[in-house]
């Protein structure tokens, strides 16, 4: 069974995007493991607009609304590596609200246990399996709303920023390959996951 089977082997909604590289498995997971993602003008620009809720809500009533935290890779929960098959992180909360709604959760076995109403449960994977010389890398992100409330929030959601996601996640496997085939010089890092 498969690492994003083990941690979300239920699922409503998914994405996941596939590319060829010239690196072997357990080295290109060793790039994604310590990725951090580069200045990406689209990136920011996407962010910036998903934030903006919060950061009006902040400004229109800073003495009840606390500034919002920056979302980054960082605020992925590491949940596992199979060796140089495949890699998952983890994120439970109530995505649909300005500030995200992230939970604290500490560690794989909190995750596979936390199952509150009300707030949904998202896993990101990367798999990567031998193709001849290269590696057929896979990144799938699964969302699992426990009850009806929280598949309803999601749902818009995530209609609104699915294509957004899907643009951003090719350009990440895009430098992910330019690093792991040119040794692109880049600060290294996906620590995230």
């Amino acid at each position: 069974m498969s690492l994003i089977d083990q941690f979300l082997p239920q699922h409503q909604f998914s994405q996941r995007h596939q590319a060829t590289v010239r690196c072997r498995p357990g080295e290109l997971l060793d790039i994604i493991q310590n990725y951090r993602p580069p200045k990406d003008r689209l990136g920011e620009m996407a962010m910036f607009a998903r934030q903006m809720p919060a950061k009006l809500m902040h400004w229109v009533a800073p003495s009840q609304v606390p500034r919002p935290s920056p979302f980054t890779p960082a605020n992925f929960i590491p949940l596992a590596r199979d060796g140089d098959r495949e890699i998952v992180g983890g994120l439970v909360g109530k995505f649909w609200r300005p500030d995200f709604g992230l939970l604290v959760i500490n560690g794989p076995s909190e995750f596979l246990v936390s199952n509150p109403p009300r707030t949904a449960k998202l896993v990101i994977g990367f798999l990567a399996e031998q193709a001849g010389e290269d590696t057929l890398l896979t990144t799938e992100t699964r969302v699992y709303c426990p009850d009806r409330y929280s598949r309803l929030m999601f749902a818009p959601y995530w209609l609104a920023i699915r294509p957004v996601s899907g643009l951003l996640r090719r350009r990440m496997l895009r430098t992910i390959r330019e690093i792991a085939e040119h040794g692109d010089g880049r600060p290294g890092a996906v620590g995230a996951i």
